[in-house]
């Protein structure tokens, strides 16, 4: 008789979060793989730019203006794009990788504001010491996916992630704390584990995130488990 392994259901918790995004990123590893590559790849004019040690001469400066309305008005959408499609892999839904780029034509102007918006007050928070920068960003991670899945504009995008990380936000941060030795153990895994690790990371999130979608759904459905 053959035993027919029971898949896991996602759950909002450290562990489950990664266990669920571990079985979701094998059954659909060759999408994540393009997307995190393509992500990456558009994301070096930003990193070279912020770790060059160039002199600030007129041409340098006039590039750097240019990479920093790249990192601005172009990325944030492509990212954005990016975890969207995480999302969907982790609800076994279609993923098309070339919908990655589709939040140019359908909700620019709302991932650009919402990523402005983000990034302001989390900055904010991390002028008026560190611990306040970290905490909003804990209660804000879920901005992306809000405005991508919900079609959320920016202020409402940032008030309902505040809202559905109530009482997840150590959670989020005990997430975040992982990250550093998944990332490690990437790179002794020659190098190439590091691409692993990143597609792990981010479907761990995405898992989180349907977690609590999913139990915000059956509070509002009067549904018990």
């Amino acid at each position: 008789m053959e035993v027919v392994k029971e898949e896991r259901k996602p759950q909002a918790t450290i562990s489950g979060s990664y266990k669920y995004g571990w079985q979701q990123m094998w059954k659909y590893f060759l999408y994540l793989f393009i997307i995190t590559i393509v992500v990456g790849l558009l994301e070096a004019p930003v990193s070279a730019i912020q770790d060059s040690e160039w002199e600030n001469t007129p041409g340098i400066i006039l590039l750097q203006l240019l990479i920093a309305a790249y990192g601005l008005l172009f990325l944030p959408v492509v990212k954005y794009g990016g975890d969207l499609l995480y999302l969907r892999g982790i609800r076994n839904e279609k993923v098309d990788v070339s919908e990655l780029f589709d939040g140019f034509k359908k909700n620019y102007l709302n991932i650009i504001l919402a990523n402005l918006l983000t990034f302001a007050i989390i900055g904010i928070g991390f002028v008026f010491f560190i611990i306040p920068g970290i905490i909003l960003a804990c209660r804000l991670a879920f901005v992306s996916y809000l405005v991508m899945d919900k079609n959320m504009e920016p202020v409402a995008a940032v008030e309902k992630s505040w809202e559905m990380t109530r009482g997840y936000g150590w959670k989020i941060f005990g997430m975040a704390l992982l990250v550093l030795p998944i990332f490690i153990a990437g790179l002794l895994c020659l190098i190439v584990g590091v691409f692993f690790a990143i597609i792990w990371v981010h479907a761990a999130f995405a898992s989180m995130y349907h977690a609590v979608d999913l139990e915000e759904q059956k509070l509002l459905n009067g549904v018990d488990e």
